[in-house]
């Protein structure tokens, strides 16, 4: 196409090239508006912390169980040392009883003896005799304080020591005696007849009560000598 020219001779420029970059201009524009339309709008959301909040939560509770689990297993091993404490215990003052019977069965005449208190109603003074011997702090209830001899009862190293024992002399009773037999021809049919007896109290304890930290056992029992 042949361009226009004045009438001074001069050649027209051609506005076809402008409107080419106009239009490439817009173009171009609209492209770009036409991309950014087309992109996915991405959502960044913010961080919650929820996910770690969870993991402190699980890890206080998994932390409070195993203390309690460990607190359980220590609290049953104190558990099953006092009871075997406590068995040796018992086992000494079982062993502090059969040394005072021995002794009573031993003492003749019956009665009261060096190593035996008065503790009957015609004991000249009369003693004040205390349910629980042990207990008595007057210095005439310590000499009657006894303990079992190493070759009958050797506490070793897992006792808290040699049990001790204290023997008080109650006086003569009358007990009812075992019924006759129903025999015909026999006197004193049906009769109930009365004797009477020696009777002690034996008062036994597991150890030296000076031992504040180990199990004590005190056992008592009444032993009766026949008349």
């Amino acid at each position: 196409m042949t361009p226009p020219i004045h009438s001074n001779g001069s050649v027209a420029p051609r506005p076809v090239a402008a409107f080419a970059l106009l239009a490439d201009a817009n173009g171009a524009s609209s492209c770009r508006k036409n991309a950014a339309e087309r992109r996915p709008y991405i959502h960044r959301s913010k961080q919650s912390g929820v996910a770690l909040v969870v993991a402190l939560i699980l890890l206080i509770v998994i932390t409070l169980v195993g203390l309690a689990a460990v607190r359980g297993t220590i609290m049953q091993q104190k558990m099953t040392s006092n009871f075997y404490d406590r068995q040796l215990a018992f086992q000494a003052a079982e062993a502090g009883l059969r040394e005072a019977e021995a002794v009573v069965q031993s003492t003749t005449p019956p009665g009261v003896g060096s190593t035996i208190r008065d503790c009957s109603s015609t004991a000249v003074p009369v003693n004040k005799c205390l349910a629980n011997p042990f207990t008595d702090t007057s210095t005439t209830v310590a000499g009657f304080i006894q303990q079992v001899p190493s070759a009958y009862f050797n506490p070793g190293t897992a006792a808290a020591g040699a049990p001790q024992y204290i023997i008080e002399y109650l006086g003569i009773f009358t007990i009812p005696a075992p019924k006759v037999k129903q025999l015909s021809g026999v006197t004193g049919y049906g009769a109930n007849p009365q004797t009477s007896a020696y009777f002690y109290r034996l008062t036994a304890l597991s150890g030296p009560a000076t031992v504040q930290d180990r199990a004590s056992v005190t056992l008592q029992s009444i032993f009766k000598v026949n008349h």
